[in-house]
């Protein structure tokens, strides 16, 4: 393998996790095994590497104005420590990326998806002109670890100079981690509760492996994403692209037209008044997967593509997520996928397919 390693790389090869290329870097695809991974996260506390997350620190006098410019979501509200979801667009309304925005004494900072860190600088750049912006990648000078599942804030106690049970969902603070410097937010993607902790890359291993001994079991990207597939948290590449709006995403939530101008409203505007294709969600027959790309059909017209899917380990069912015209978009609908051949039916089922705030959702 030839890409980027996190701090961690040498300790997944310690603990026989099998490596894959993802995003430009070498990650863990696994260690004994997607499903024991999965339900280990669902029922107790699992341990991620997501190190591969594009880190970037935005400050400056114009960062405010920055911000709201190129930012789906509301900023100025934000109070500090809060961390806020939303999308940065193209002109035309097409997702660049979905990413997280942290609000900071200083500024921001921003989590961005891995494979998309040189194109969103690269955008940034451009935005920037006329701003007086600072934007650094933080990226390759430190780690970032996600401890995930009912179990994982409570064995976290004593690690930090704080309590992480007392932060609220969607906020962050700044800590100390072995006298050093380090950040814990209350955010995750896999559907539990959980915390995502940014260390110095020379404390990454020994984080890792306190929180191991503290009863977390090591995940890989494999776990990853069926957790994140059973929560319906979409995935850039997947369910997000420069062809998707977030409207039609269903993701209206994280776009405040209202906020004034940012780049996409006019392309949103116009798409909220002329809604086409949204994300659905389907439960399928029997225990085949439906894999990116395979066709949705009504009758037998092709209406719409998979862009997701496995056989879910918690829920113990067949499910995907894929796009299809509005008018098929209600729960109950009778649709057919294509999986290589084999028509199989599916039936349209609310997102998301799994909540811990609702055990059973499909």
């Amino acid at each position: 393998m030839t890409g980027l390693r996190t701090a961690l790389h040498d300790w997944h090869l310690a603990h026989k996790a099998r490596m894959v290329p993802f995003g430009g870097w070498d990650m863990p695809v696994q260690y004994t095994g997607v499903v024991d991974e999965h339900l280990a996260v669902r029922t107790g506390a699992g341990l991620f590497d997501i190190g591969h997350m594009a880190r970037l620190s935005l400050g400056g006098a114009d960062v405010l104005a920055f911000v709201e410019r190129v930012f789906t979501n509301s900023v100025a509200g934000m109070k500090l420590d809060q961390v806020r979801y939303g999308l940065l667009c193209n002109e035309d309304g097409g997702i660049l990326d979905d990413v997280l925005l942290y609000r900071w004494p200083y500024g921001y900072s921003m989590v961005v998806n891995a494979s998309n860190r040189g194109k969103i600088l690269a955008h940034f750049a451009k935005m920037a002109r006329g701003f007086a912006v600072d934007i650094s990648d933080e990226t390759e000078r430190t780690a970032m670890l996600a401890v995930q599942g009912p179990h994982a804030v409570a064995l976290t106690k004593g690690l930090f100079d704080f309590d992480a049970d007392e932060l609220n969902y969607y906020h962050a603070r700044p800590t100390l981690y072995c006298r050093n410097a380090a950040v814990v937010s209350r955010t995750g993607y896999t559907g539990e509760d959980g915390l995502e902790i940014i260390v110095p890359n020379e404390l990454a291993i020994a984080l890792a492996e306190e929180l191991v001994g503290r009863g977390a079991i090591p995940c890989g990207l494999g776990a990853r994403d069926t957790l994140r597939l059973e929560a319906a948290m979409p995935l850039y590449g997947h369910e997000l692209n420069e062809t998707i709006d977030p409207l039609s995403a269903g993701l209206g939530w994280a776009v405040k037209l209202d906020k004034g101008d940012f780049l996409g409203r006019d392309a949103l505007v116009t798409a909220k008044a002329n809604p086409k294709l949204t994300r659905i969600g389907l439960a399928l027959d029997g225990k085949r997967a439906a894999r990116e790309g395979c066709p949705i059909l009504h009758g037998d017209t092709v209406v719409g593509t998979v862009t997701s899917g496995s056989y879910a380990p918690h829920v113990q069912q067949s499910i995907a997520m894929g796009y299809a015209p509005r008018d098929l978009a209600a729960g109950g609908t009778t649709l057919t996928v294509d999986i290589r051949g084999t028509h199989t039916p599916a039936v349209v089922v609310p997102l998301p397919f799994y909540s811990r705030l609702k055990p059973g959702a499909v």
